[in-house]
Parts: structure tokens; C-alpha cells; sequence
């Protein structure tokens, strides 16, 4: 049986400590044995602690609970072990938003339905992109304008890098190009070694989450010229939205969210979202996620699956439209 004591959180975060909001379910038990929380990424990055602060604050959900890293094809191999799991809410993963609604438009075959193999259960987090410059782009361009004026007239140098080909990351710079009528050569660094590119000048801008670009605005070593979320982000008050730049094509956010396999009985799907919802509105986990430039987001197991299906409709079309096909 699962003790108030071990009712931690994972200090990796930044500190935290004992969650007081979530001690009540030690006295909770599911009925399970053992429980996981697949994740389709390696240890130590963003959704990794974020999965083990998650899982720290659920221990009352199980008698034993861990994080099972999947890491692989993108994060495409937990969503795969997830829809052959056991449908008792024992399994679970964490996962990105791209993978469940951008990555079908990308990919013909995938090994999952994202519609149809998993049972959705609620978003944890949710956080938008943020658009820098570094100092190949004259000093000068401060605005998502001028740069798009900038690329116009050198589109040698019009190149931007991200994370990963076939993301949110990459088709919001694809959707800058077609606004700005202009050519811009996407670099896919599988993983955040594309700021050090900008810095060494090697690129003309990157498209990143905010949390991996933050320290190196704040540092003065790169320029921020726009976040993709719908309101200006706390870590950067006066960098403007591409709403407000004039962009509002570009809005996106990332999500990250928990799901189920596809005919879990209700009463396991009611009782996951209660123990996560417990966690996510503590505000000690948002403390930890502010930490890492990450907004604490969760709702129904029926709001999670309407945010699906629209994210589903609305990225459809934009990587149908951009040509886009996968080496894979």
C-alpha cells in the first residue's frame, strides 16, 4: 500500500516537494497491481520528467507505477505498444499532440489509428513555439515582418531549423513561407541542436518549443521575434504573438496529453482522469511545469477528444497542402 510519504515530486523540476493536494490518494488504491506510463522519448527530456512528475503525484493510482520509455520513430513506438495493451487502464501513455494529429496526414503507414486505437483521457500541458533569429539576420530585423522582407531579398540564406521534419515545428514554418511568399529551406535537427547552428550563425532562424530557445533569448545570444500561442507568453511579456506580427495563420500549440487503448470501460477512464486532473491542478505541478515554460492544461476525457478531432481537421490540410513526404 502506497504511504502519504512517498507522495513526491520529482525535484528535477526545480524543487518541488510534497503535493498536499494529491495525499488523499494513497488512500485510493485501483486495484492494480502494477501500472505504466509509456513514453515515446528518452530519459531527460521535457516530457520524460514531465511523465515522472505525473507519475510521482499518481501513487496512489497503483501499486506500482513507472515510466516506460519507448523511445523511437519519432515517439510512434509507445502509441504502437499502447494499442496492444491491456484496455484496464494499467497502460497509458503520454503524448505529444503531432503524433496523434499530424503525424497520419504525414505518414501512410503508422502501425496506429489515432482516431480509433486509443481512448482519450485529458491534456496535461500545452505550450506554443517561438520564432528566433540569430546572427546571420542583420540586427535590424526585429520584427517577424522585416525578417519575412529579409528572406524576400536574400533567399540563400532563408533557412530555419527544428526539431524534427514532419511537426508542428516544421509546417509552422512552412505556413510562414506560403504567408510571406517566400522560399525557406527547412533543417530538421532531430533534437535542439539547431539553436546551436543560430548561434554560430550557420542558419537564419529556428521554429523550437519556447523552453529550449528561452535561455538563449534571455542571454541575448538569439532574437524572439513571435510565439505561436494565442496570448503573449509570461517568460516574454514583450515579444509579440504572430497574431499581433500579423500572422495569425501561424497560431499553435503543442500538447501534451494522456490516452488510453480503445475500449477501456468507462469507469477506468473516469478514474484516470480524476487522478490525473488531481495532479496537473495542484499548484505545485504548475509551478514545476512554469519552470520549464510549460502551462498546466487538463479537462474531460469528451474535451480531450473534441481538441483531437478539430487539431485533426486543421493539420489535415496544412501538410496536404505543404508536399511534404517522409524519408520513412
Amino acid at each position: 500500500m502506497i504511504t502519504k510519504r512517498r507522495l513526491l515530486l520529482l525535484t528535477c523540476a526545480g524543487g518541488l516537494t510534497v503535493l498536499p493536494d494529491v495525499m488523499r490518494m494513497a488512500d485510493a488504491q485501483t486495484g492494480h497491481s502494477a501500472s505504466r506510463m509509456l513514453v515515446g522519448f528518452g530519459a531527460g527530456g521535457a516530457i520524460d520528467v514531465i511523465a515522472r512528475m505525473l507519475v510521482e503525484g499518481m501513487k496512489g493510482y497503483s501499486s506500482s507505477f513507472i515510466v516506460d520509455n519507448r523511445p523511437g520513430a519519432g515517439g510512434r513506438l509507445a502509441l504502437g505498444a499502447l494499442k496492444n495493451s491491456p484496455a484496464d487502464g494499467s497502460v497509458m501513455v503520454l503524448t505529444p499532440a503531432s503524433m496523434v494529429v499530424v503525424f497520419p496526414h504525414v505518414y501512410k503507414t503508422l502501425g496506429y489509428d489515432a482516431l480509433k486505437d486509443f481512448t482519450p483521457i485529458t491534456t496535461v500541458c500545452s505550450f506554443p513555439f517561438l520564432i528566433t533569429v540569430g546572427p546571420m539576420v542583420p540586427a535590424n530585423v526585429r520584427t517577424l515582418a522585416d525578417f519575412v522582407k529579409w528572406c524576400l531579398a536574400n533567399p540563400q540564406q532563408a533557412t530555419y531549423g527544428t526539431a524534427a521534419a514532419g511537426s508542428m515545428l516544421h509546417f509552422t514554418g512552412v505556413r510562414l513561407a506560403k504567408a510571406g511568399g517566400f522560399e525557406f529551406v527547412h533543417l530538421p535537427y532531430g533534437g535542439p541542436n539547431g539553436i546551436q547552428d543560430l548561434l554560430g550563425g550557420r542558419i537564419a532562424a529556428t521554429i523550437y518549443p519556447i523552453g529550449t530557445a528561452l535561455p538563449h533569448v534571455q542571454s541575448g545570444g538569439i532574437r524572439a521575434l513571435a510565439t505561436t500561442g494565442p496570448k503573449r507568453s509570461l517568460p516574454l511579456p514583450d515579444v509579440p504573438t504572430v497574431r499581433e506580427a500579423g500572422y495569425p495563420a501561424l497560431e499553435a500549440e503543442e500538447w501534451f496529453g494522456v490516452l488510453l487503448p480503445a475500449k477501456t470501460p468507462v469507469e477506468d477512464v473516469n478514474h484516470l482522469n480524476d487522478a490525473i486532473r488531481a495532479v496537473v491542478n495542484a499548484d505545485i505541478f504548475k509551478t514545476g511545469l512554469a519552470k520549464l515554460s510549460v502551462n498546466a492544461v487538463s479537462g474531460t476525457p469528451g474535451e480531450f477528444a473534441q481538441l483531437i478531432k478539430s487539431d485533426f481537421d486543421r493539420w489535415g490540410p496544412i501538410v496536404q497542402a505543404s508536399g511534404f513526404s517522409p524519408e520513412d
